[in-house]
């Protein structure tokens, strides 16, 4: 099992790789259903082929996501039910750490836009007094 650093911690690529897929993920959901199964009672509830769901299945193995036990002649799949909470820790604290960054991205355009409507309202008063500013130099050059 392959693990990659991320800025978040620990993060399983491996892991999250084989969640990625949406077929994974509803194999995960149908082994979690119906408290296990295999590569031919799966494939009677998806789209694919006995083979596929089992290449599925061989993904989701070595990511740790399932266990298989032997079941006659076939292989009968369960989840790895500690493996899956490591997941949803790790979606957990990606998620936190993407909510503080949007916070801090936000902070900053805030800013941005508080330090414009400054300047535009300093830039509004100035062209206000203008005109007074115009009509005082006039009186004074007039009297000169």
């Amino acid at each position: 099992m392959t693990q990659g650093k991320a800025s978040t911690g620990d993060v399983d690529d491996a892991l999250w790789s084989a969640i990625g897929d949406p077929t994974r993920r509803r194999i995960v959901d149908l082994l979690l259903a119906g408290d296990g199964g295999t590569a031919t009672s799966l494939s009677e509830q998806l789209p694919v082929s006995r083979q596929g769901v089992a290449k599925h299945l061989g993904v989701l193995d070595r990511a740790g996501l399932v266990q298989a036990t032997s079941a006659g002649r076939e292989r009968r799949y369960d989840v790895d039910r500690a493996q899956l909470a490591k997941a949803a820790a790790q979606l957990e604290s990606v998620g936190a750490a993407w909510d503080a960054r949007l916070h801090r991205i936000k902070g900053i355009a805030e800013a941005l836009q508080q330090a414009r409507n400054r300047s535009k309202t300093e830039h509004q008063r100035s062209q206000q007094n203008r005109p007074e500013q115009n009509r005082s130099e006039q009186k004074d050059q007039g009297s000169t």
